[in-house]
């Protein structure tokens, strides 16, 4: 009887130490997960900033656009004129 207790202990014991290993290579993978995540939120963070800069340089080179448009206009009246 005491040989089959230990028997059943030995089992549960080993059962325990492949699901601590179980367990630790889960725990690598989520700190794997974990930078990779860190790294996508700062790309992300980056593409944001740089999506405001370029959206800010569009308006502004559609305010000169506009600037030169008008002065086009100026030009063909003051050639017109002459």
């Amino acid at each position: 009887m005491d040989e089959q207790i230990l028997e059943i202990l030995k089992r549960i014991e080993q059962g325990q130490i492949k699901t601590n290993e179980r367990l630790d290579k889960i725990e690598n993978k989520i700190d794997k997960l974990d930078k990779t995540l860190e790294v996508v939120y700062d790309q992300t963070a980056n593409l944001s900033e740089f999506k405001t800069d370029v959206l800010s340089r569009l308006a502004e080179l559609k305010e000169v656009e506009e600037v030169t448009k008008v002065n086009c206009y100026d030009i063909a009246k003051l050639k017109a004129i002459k």
